[in-house]
């Protein structure tokens, strides 16, 4: 049956992140940290699959949002500014002249709620994040989960699920 283990990571600025290692029945692991949701590690038959830090110090500085979860909005929004039924919001800017994968302090930066399970064919964690009205300039509540299921089978299954 496969099995999580947690370790304390290292301090955020929100509070101590925590790294998630998924083990299969194949010994084949997964390694994701609370922490943007960020996936650190895959290996499979002993080769590492993923690129990124060895350490949180890596992931804390600037990166290209390796292995991370982004959002609000997943990719540039231009001058950072979008209408909705008349109403112009106005977003943090963080690349050049345009909002990125949701601004200054992203999905990527947040430290996420984690709830862990398994079955016999998978080790799976849950990652929860409330982003408030007016994060990062965004309008709207939004509650969202984001699972991350590691199986016997070798297969990442990755599902996100947002209500606002």
């Amino acid at each position: 049956m496969p099995i999580i283990t947690s370790q304390e990571w290292g301090n955020t600025p929100d509070g101590t992140a925590h790294l998630f290692r998924l083990t299969n029945d194949r010994g084949n692991t997964l390694q994701l940290t609370d922490y943007g949701g960020i996936i650190t590690s895959i290996k499979v038959a002993g080769k590492e699959m993923v690129i990124g830090f060895d350490d949180l110090a890596g992931y804390l500085g600037d990166h290209p949002y390796f292995g991370a979860l982004i959002g609000r909005y997943g990719n540039r929004i231009a001058r950072g500014k979008f209408s909705i039924g008349g109403q112009t919001y106005t977003l943090a800017i963080n690349n050049g002249p345009n909002s990125l994968h949701g601004g200054d302090k992203g999905f990527d930066k947040q430290l996420w709620r984690a709830e862990t399970a398994t079955t016999e064919n998978a080790a799976r964690v849950t990652l929860h994040h409330l982003s408030p009205d007016g994060d990062e300039g965004f309008p709207g509540q939004l509650t969202v989960a984001c699972s991350y299921e590691w199986t016997n089978d070798d297969e990442l299954r990755i599902q996100y699920a947002a209500t606002t």
